[in-house]
């Protein structure tokens, strides 16, 4: 049996557990074709969630040049803002950092969709959240 490493409270090393999700831009459903635009990043220990898009137009009119292009742009500063709270929140507002998240990442068959969940560590999410865009989207 191999050794599993657990991350306990006051084990992490000043590091939090956080969860982060990819923003897919899907042009054509049913193709299935798809380029990273955003990702999520929430920490509970932290209240933290937070999003960060960069959109390669050029990419996505590779894969559709029918593609409308503003109407992606305003689906991902919707997301922005969700993760903002506040009024740009809507109707989330009143939610925490963690509801609003779990809210985002929900399966959803549009044409920017979130990807599926994946866990880190971290001593500063916002920071994470930049990096997680250099590495996974730019």
């Amino acid at each position: 049996m191999s050794e599993r490493h657990i991350t306990r409270a006051g084990q992490g090393g000043g590091r939090d557990v956080f969860e982060y999700a990819l923003l897919r831009v899907v042009p054509r459903v049913e193709r299935g074709e798809c380029i990273n635009a955003g990702v999520l990043v929430y920490c509970r220990a932290k209240a933290y969630v937070g999003a960060r898009t960069h959109l390669d137009e050029a990419r996505l009119l590779a894969l559709d040049p029918d593609a409308d292009v503003a109407g992606v742009r305003a689906a991902l500063r919707a997301v922005e803002g969700v993760c903002e709270g506040g009024e740009a929140a809507g109707q989330a507002a009143g939610d925490d950092a963690g509801r609003r998240f779990r809210w985002l990442i929900a399966p959803r068959s549009t044409v920017v969709q979130p990807g599926p969940v994946h866990t880190g560590l971290t001593v500063d999410p916002v920071a994470e959240t930049e990096r997680l865009l250099d590495l996974l989207v730019r």
